[in-house]
This record gives C-alpha cells, structure tokens and sequence, in this order.
C-alpha cells in the first residue's frame, strides 16, 4: 500500500510546506571539473533540468559528455520550497530527482542531450526506474523556452516509436515547464566521483534515440 501511495503524484494541498531557504550551503565548485555550481554560468552556455531515476549515475553520465560544462543534482516539479532528500522520497513533495545540466550549444546540443537522456534509463517505467519506486523517480524533461518544449516533444514521439518498434510501451515522460530547481544536499553533488562504488543502477533499454528525426 505504501509503494502504491509513493507511486501516486501528491495533491498539491497535501504537499509539505518546506521552508523559505537552503538549510545548507552550496557547493562553489564541481567536485570534477572545478566549475561553477550555481549560476549565472558564462556567456553562450546553455541549460537542461532532466529527470532519469536516481540522480547520482545520472549526474555521472552527464558530467562524462564531452561539452557539457557543469553539472549538479536537485529537485524539481514538485510543490515544496527547499525540500529535503528525505522528504523528496517520502513522495509528500511531488518533487523529481533531477540533473542540472549546463551545456555549450557549440560543442553538444540540446538534441545530443535529450538523446543521452532517453538513452540513459528506461522512460517506459512511469513512476519508478527498476527497483526505485516513487515519484520521485520518474522520467522528467523540464524546459526553459519554447524552442526546448518543441525538441522535447519531438524527441519523445521520436523516441516512443522506436521503442514501440522493439516491443517495448512508448515513453510516459513528463514534459513540463521548469518551475524551480533545487539544489540537493552538498553530498550529492557528484556523489560518484566522491563514492566510486555507489549506488548506479543501469536501466537503459538499449534502444538508440534517433537524433536526425527531431530538431
């Protein structure tokens, strides 16, 4: 009955409040590539707030693409302010485990980025990534403007078909805008660099993500 209840999105009435501000604070620096954590980023860069499951491998995968140029785990489209790690899996936020991923548009695009994402998890799952079940896990674009709402839903039709092409059901991603993101505790940031034998599940479903049918 629990799994079931974490499974299910919180009214938003029933959210937990959270609170006004960081009870902590933020990392200045990645812990890999020294770069800034928090914005505003250097001219030209761009940014993707995704969610793929448990952020820690998903961070990893992320800060490994050539042309990316931070990275940092948070919480996002959910109703509590500043939640915590333990209230984002308690389901009571509605909140996602998401990845911030600042990127030069030069060297990778958002395209490349969205076919990493699809790649890197099963987006088939709804609300759960194997044995992670909870809202919280759930597979998540979260745009900034127009033009990425469009890539997005073109990439999820495009992906869906290839997928349902190898048997698989289409893609339950939700495609949202970005209301805030938040930063999650300093010992998540890059969690994997720190804890090389973490925790880093793998539930890609080995279906490539056609990058020439969206744009």
């Amino acid at each position: 009955m629990f799994l079931s209840r974490k499974s299910e999105m919180i009214d938003p009435s029933r959210a937990l409040a959270g609170r006004a501000d960081y009870t902590f604070t933020i990392p200045a620096e990645h812990y890999v590539n020294g770069h800034a954590l928090v914005g505003p980023f250097p001219e030209g860069l761009q940014s993707a707030v995704l969610g793929l499951g448990c952020f820690w491998g998903a961070e990893k995968g992320y800060w490994q693409l050539d042309g990316v140029w931070t990275t940092a785990v948070g919480y996002a489209g959910g109703f509590t302010d500043h939640p915590t790690y333990e209230e984002t899996c308690s389901g009571l936020t509605g909140h996602a485990e998401v990845v911030l991923v600042v990127f030069n548009p030069e060297k990778v695009s958002y395209q490349q980025i969205l076919a990493h994402f699809f790649e890197s998890h099963d987006p088939t799952q709804g609300m759960r990534q194997g044995n992670d079940v909870g809202t919280q896990y759930r597979s998540a674009i979260y745009y900034t403007s127009e033009q990425q709402r469009k890539v997005a839903e073109q990439a999820k039709a495009a992906y869906s078909a290839e997928l349902q092409a190898r048997g698989f059901s289409p893609a339950t991603t939700e495609i949202a805008p970005l209301g805030e993101f938040y930063y999650a505790e300093p010992y998540h940031q890059q969690y994997l660099a720190k804890n090389p034998a973490g925790y880093c599940p793998d539930h890609g479903t080995g279906v490539s993500c056609p990058v020439g049918l969206f744009s």
